[in-house]
């Protein structure tokens, strides 16, 4: 018995030995994901193309919450003045438009929110596209995106990473 484990031993034991070696000779590289989505021009045209697809919608919910203020403001100025049909009305028409404004602003949130996710998806899919590419015109075997505690910064090619991105945005 003695004798097998042994040789498994004598068998494994090179293999062991032989890994710092391997590792030693590995490319790696690093990517500050949160720097990168701050600085990464393909990101920023995404929040301004999503602020201009929802300015039209922004801008209504606005119109309505103003509305919604003038016939609060209206309400209690005149309230004293105003006969009772009117003032249930007027009260009516605020109490109508403020549970409007409520289920639109959500509705606003949830679209952007939705919209946001969509644009966040397809730029972190740009930018893992870029990585990729770097990674393999410059030889590296690992690459890090996220998840990162601890790295050398002599590591770090975000700044490749960036670099790439400008140019591809022109």
């Amino acid at each position: 018995m003695n004798k097998i484990i042994k040789m498994v031993l004598v068998g494994v034991m090179p293999l062991f030995l032989a890994l710092p070696v391997a590792a030693a000779d590995l490319k790696l590289g690093y990517v500050d994901a949160v720097k990168l989505f701050q600085e990464a021009p393909q990101a920023a045209q995404s929040e301004v193309m999503l602020r201009e697809e929802f300015a039209t919608r922004e801008k209504e919910l606005l119109a309505s919450q103003a509305k919604a203020q003038e016939l609060d403001d209206r309400l209690r100025r005149d309230a004293m003045v105003m006969s009772e049909s009117a003032r249930k009305k007027v009260d009516n028409e605020l109490t109508s438009l403020s549970r409007d404004i409520r289920r639109n602003q959500e509705e606003f949130r949830e679209d952007l929110n939705r919209r946001r996710n969509e644009e966040i998806a397809k730029v972190q899919e740009f930018i893992k596209q870029v990585i990729d590419k770097i990674g393999r015109e410059e030889g590296f075997d690992l690459i890090f995106f996220e998840g990162i505690a601890f790295a050398n910064p002599e590591l770090e090619i975000t700044l490749k990473v960036l670099t790439r991105l400008k140019t591809l945005s022109k």
